[in-house]
């Protein structure tokens, strides 16, 4: 952890914290913001989600991207954790499996940024109950 030794470290630690808290709970007009959930059950923490989270965040912090980023719990895909359900607004979800820093990286990039897929998407062959 940084030291504080004046006031303007105390205010650049707290920018930093609100920017990184904004990403999360920005669920106010979550429909038109960039959706980002992390699979956190036992097996995504077991294989590395904490870490993907922060990677997201400080990803879509440094490229300057509105989003909401949350942790849900099992998707189903224990084989492939940590698994990351991203939602652009107005498309479908999609969801990444074996999402560490470089896929993070990809996610960002290409995906969110540009609208391409990219390899490592987990097919959804179902339908929910609604439909």
């Amino acid at each position: 952890m940084t030291k504080i030794k004046s006031l303007a470290d105390l205010r650049k630690m707290k920018e930093e914290v609100q920017s990184k808290i904004k990403l999360r709970e920005n669920s106010d007009n979550s429909g038109q913001l960039v959706q980002i959930k992390v699979g956190m059950a036992t097996c995504g923490i077991a294989s590395g989600a904490k870490d993907t989270m922060k990677f997201f965040i400080e990803e879509l912090e440094q490229e300057a991207i509105d989003a909401v980023v949350t942790q849900t719990g099992c998707m189903g895909f224990c084989y492939a954790e940590p698994t990351v359900e991203v939602i652009l607004p107005n498309k479908e979800p999609v969801i990444f499996g074996h999402v560490g820093k470089e896929k993070v990286h990809e996610i960002v990039d290409a995906y969110i940024k540009r609208g391409e897929l990219v390899d490592g998407i987990i097919p959804v062959n179902f339908k929910t109950i609604d439909d």
